[in-house]
């Protein structure tokens, strides 16, 4: 099982002082996006690791994670900003030494937070205004056992993760058991089943029609595995990809036309670990698959490339977050850089999985960072969760368009069903192609001004 860096550097909230630029760009790829600000905000632990990150409806955002060691004195951590990465709370949960955040969901009067309590899994509502608790609901699974994300259903909320965990502490893949549970809206249990003959650990979980894809690791984490089920629970599909040797799956998002887009890091064919991503059909049939590592030239046999988010694009591309770095004793400099020193790693690949841009982002000499989670914004730009020891909020400049308000979401001249049926699909997300309005979600509004330019 690979190792994450532990940053030991804290980093000052830093404004537009990055120091990170991007670099020339290779023929026939694009200028990546800059930094427009950075910032990061702790716990009251040594240490704090974000998992997850979202814009909010109301143009802030959202990091989920936890403040200090799992197995030691970890809580769950939950920071709230503004549009700029100025706080607006923070919030711990927990008690005793196993807790972690690992995801969230905003609903319309709340947050919903997902991760372990004392070893068992945990969903928690919290006020969007002030970070308070609206309910804490927690489910003994079996042995160490966690909600790694939720999904919204007719009837209430899909919880997947894992349950009988023989490394409890960690942070990442447990080796446990695949387990889905489905919950009502207050957070308490209607049912649970096991999906552990295709999951070792369902790690992400998207709602498409009335149907559910979840991802995340077979056993030993070997294969990134994907399954559709429907909303009784019922396998539709099933999928494994990966190679000969480890694949470790962390990232999923579904784009516009219900394409699948995985995101993990793989030992299978490469020199060490490389970012590994993956476009799916609607059926789970794969489309392309792209390994990359090593942005900075360094010796492949001693850096990791690791990738813990991805969003889909509106053009039908996807965007990955990754850390790049090395863990050991071997160092290698160029240019005032060390290979010891880990940056934040964004890489967006096309529709057809050309590399568009790639980039790493860092303070300079000895700050430590790495790219945890990734969401777009409704400017066209991205926020990025990075690890410096804190919850990081980097804001990367606009390099999607921004969303139509025209309705014609497949590009095809006119405003119909082909349209609505699109819409539909992304209902409850906050997908740019759907967010006609520009508010942040996809919901009635966007309905409306989809049929008020309906052309039949």
């Amino acid at each position: 099982m690979l190792r994450r860096p532990r940053c030991t550097l804290a980093c000052l909230a830093c404004g537009p002082f990055l120091l990170s630029i991007p670099a020339p760009t290779a023929s026939g790829q694009q200028a990546a996006p800059a930094p427009e600000w950075f910032t990061s905000h702790g716990g009251s632990r040594e240490e704090s690791h974000g998992h997850y990150i979202l814009e909010c409806e109301d143009g802030g955002f959202l990091q989920v994670g936890e403040t200090g060691f799992v197995g030691s004195n970890a809580r769950i951590l939950v920071v709230k900003t503004d549009s700029t990465g100025g706080l607006d709370w923070k919030k711990e949960f927990g008690t005793g030494n196993r807790n972690m955040g690992n995801s969230a969901l905003e609903v319309e009067d709340g947050y919903l937070v997902c991760g372990m309590l004392n070893r068992n899994s945990a969903i928690l509502k919290l006020d969007k205004d002030t970070g308070n608790i609206i309910f804490q609901r927690t489910h003994d699974n079996g042995g160490a056992d966690a909600f790694e994300n939720i999904a919204p259903t007719p009837k209430g909320i899909l919880a997947v993760g894992y349950r009988q965990a023989e490394d409890p502490n960690s942070t990442f893949f447990a080796y446990g058991r695949g387990h889905i549970t489905f919950l009502d809206e207050a957070g308490d249990l209607i049912r649970g089943q096991s999906v552990d003959t295709y999951l070792s650990q369902a790690y992400r979980v998207q709602a498409t029609g009335d149907d559910f894809v979840i991802s995340g690791g077979t056993d030993d984490a070997l294969q990134y595995g994907v399954i559709k089920i429907d909303a009784s629970g019922d396998v539709l599909w099933n999928r494994t990809f990966g190679g000969s040797e480890e694949d470790h799956c962390f990232g999923m998002d579904l784009g516009p036309d219900g394409s699948i887009f995985l995101g993990g890091h793989t030992l299978s064919g490469t020199a060490n670990w490389d970012t590994y991503t993956i476009k799916l059909d609607p059926e789970g049939n794969q489309i392309w698959a792209r390994t990359r590592g090593n942005p900075r030239g360094f010796n492949p046999t001693w850096i990791h490339d690791e990738t813990w988010g991805i969003k889909a694009t509106p053009e039908g591309g996807c965007v990955i977050a990754a850390g790049t770095g090395d863990e050991y004793s071997y160092s290698e400099c160029n240019g005032g850089v060390c290979s010891d020193q880990w940056e934040a790693y964004v890489v967006k690949f096309a529709a057809g999985g050309d590399l568009e841009w790639q980039e790493t982002y860092s303070l300079g000499p000895g700050q430590d960072w790495a790219a945890e989670d990734i969401d777009l914004t409704r400017d066209g730009g991205a926020i990025v969760a990075v690890d410096d020891s804190q919850f990081g909020f980097l804001k990367l400049s606009p390099f999607n368009d921004p969303p139509t308000s025209s309705g014609d979401l497949d590009a095809s001249g006119s405003v119909n069903g082909a349209d609505l049926g699109i819409l539909l699909g992304l209902w409850g997300t906050k997908n740019p192609l759907g967010d006609l309005n520009g508010d942040g979600a996809v919901s009635g509004g966007d309905l409306g001004v989809l049929l008020a330019a309906w052309t039949g």
